[in-house]
């Protein structure tokens, strides 16, 4: 199948086109973060109880992994531009409905639907770059979608926490309202359609469906684990849902559905394949990088909102700079060499950041081995990206982007369940023999930190396995 262009819409210069794909992911991979910094403040003003507050951001990272693969199903079927606005479209109006939420349940049912949007609209981004950019200026393109997928996480912490102090935490869904806005216009004036020149397949609805209840079971179960225990008769019943759930996909996948949600076939690009497992692996860990430091600035060093906010700009500023980096040298030295760079400096800088304590100083203790990881993380968004998408067929183009942010996504949730998780348990005990919240904290943090640096070390070791030739265009 080929990709057509099927509308008459003049052709826009290439930097608009890239800004509309920029200014939605931006959009997206800040409503990971932003949320972190004024959790606690929204905990107050809605009253949750601890397990939600946790769902407000859980909500959004499910909904937005388990329908990432439809979304970029989607992209490829129904077009790029009434993709990326009907994803838009959502996205803005469950954002507003999150501003003006009155409590915990509507939150949480808004912050999901949020990610249904993010979900539709995200691979509808990448979409739009694959089929606009070619040859050499195809991975300058995925440099810059690189760099803004990642620094929308470092910049959601800094936004969320100048929003929270100087206005109202409900501003930090309000502010994707203009913003939305601004990029529908530009969508609408500018963005030619594209889409399957034969659209007669269906989306799997069903397979979407399996995924994400799966996901969500098997995610709240070891979410649960750490009030109920492991062994807890409820700890193995949504376990064993999610484990039948993932188990009906993978049939359902593989035979029954008419247009699978994801055709195995595609994975008989190896190149794909492993840079997926990378990307689950270490793309996965990020979110947990975040979600702990800003509770370690505010709890242990007593940082306000606002000071947790612009702790964070040098870890921005690192991943724009890696990104850029290896958007740069990727034709030159090829995927694989940044792509083992990327992980090596940012496993050592999750491993250094292990070693933070009660009482260290931002500067260096804090700040340089954040800097490594973000730096590195940088490094790895335009390689692998590259390499999943550069030898698939054009008309699979939203699949595969979908694939890739899936990876991210799903690694994310599992490994923020998991590691929290490890890192509760590990501050339990400790508070259990006296020691101070403080201390029991910061211990956990450790924990988590060492636990990454493990799991970053094993998504080099999978790098190994990233064909020579990945990303190169023939």
């Amino acid at each position: 199948m080929t990709t057509t262009p099927t509308t008459d819409h003049r052709h826009a210069p290439d930097w608009i086109v890239l800004l509309i794909a920029l200014i939605a992911q931006f959009m997206v991979v800040l409503d990971v973060s932003i949320v972190n910094v004024a959790l606690p403040t929204m905990q107050r003003s809605l009253h949750f109880s601890l397990s939600n507050a946790q769902w407000v951001i859980n909500a959004y990272v499910l909904t937005y992994a388990g329908f990432l693969l439809l979304g970029g199903r989607a992209a490829d079927l129904f077009g790029r531009r009434r993709v990326y606005l009907s994803g838009l479209f959502v996205f803005v109006l469950a954002s507003l409905g999150a501003g003006f939420a009155h409590n915990a349940s509507q939150m949480i049912a808004l912050r999901a639907l949020q990610g249904v949007g993010a979900a539709i609209l995200s691979p509808a981004t990448l979409t739009i770059i694959v089929t606009t950019f070619q040859g050499p200026r195809m991975p300058k393109a995925i440099g810059a979608w690189s760099a803004v997928a990642g620094a929308g996480g470092a910049f959601g912490t800094i936004i969320g926490g100048l929003l929270t102090g100087y206005a109202n935490w409900r501003w930090i869904f309000f502010i994707n309202v203009p913003i939305g806005l601004a990029a529908a216009f530009l969508a609408m004036k500018f963005l030619q359609e594209m889409r399957k020149a034969d659209d007669k397949d269906k989306l799997d609805v069903t397979g979407s469906v399996l995924i994400t209840g799966g996901l969500a079971s098997i995610i709240y179960a070891i979410v649960r684990s750490t009030e109920i225990g492991w062994g807890a008769t409820a700890t193995i019943e949504w376990f064993s849902i999610g484990g039948v759930a993932l188990l009906a996909f993978l049939l359902w996948e593989a035979k029954a559905a008419s247009n699978p949600l994801v055709p195995f076939r595609i994975f008989k690009s190896r190149s794909l394949s492993v840079s997926n497992i990378v990307m689950f692996l270490i793309g996965g860990v990020f979110f947990g990088f975040w979600y702990f430091l800003t509770f370690y600035f505010q709890a242990v060093l007593r940082y306000d909102a606002v000071k947790t906010g612009f702790s964070f700009l040098p870890m921005a500023v690192g991943i724009i700079i890696g990104a850029q980096i290896s958007s740069r040298i990727i034709h030159k030295i090829g995927v694989r060499p940044v792509v083992f760079a990327g992980s090596i400096v940012t496993t050592a800088g999750f491993w250094w950041l292990s070693y933070i304590t009660t009482t260290s100083h931002y500067f260096p203790g804090v700040i340089v081995p954040s800097v490594l990881c973000t730096f590195g993380i940088g490094l790895l968004f335009s390689p692998l990206a590259t390499a999943a998408t550069a030898q698939v067929d054009r008309a699979d183009a939203g699949l595969a982007s979908g694939l890739l942010n899936t990876s991210r996504q799903i690694g994310g949730s599992l490994s923020l369940a998991i590691v929290g998780t490890l890192a509760a348990s590990r501050t339990t005990a400790l508070l259990m023999t006296n020691h101070s919240t403080v201390f029991s904290l910061t211990a956990g943090y450790q924990r988590a930190y060492q636990i990454s640096a493990v799991i970053t070390l094993i998504g080099f070791l999978a790098a190994f396995f990233i064909p020579k030739t990945a990303g190169q265009h023939h």
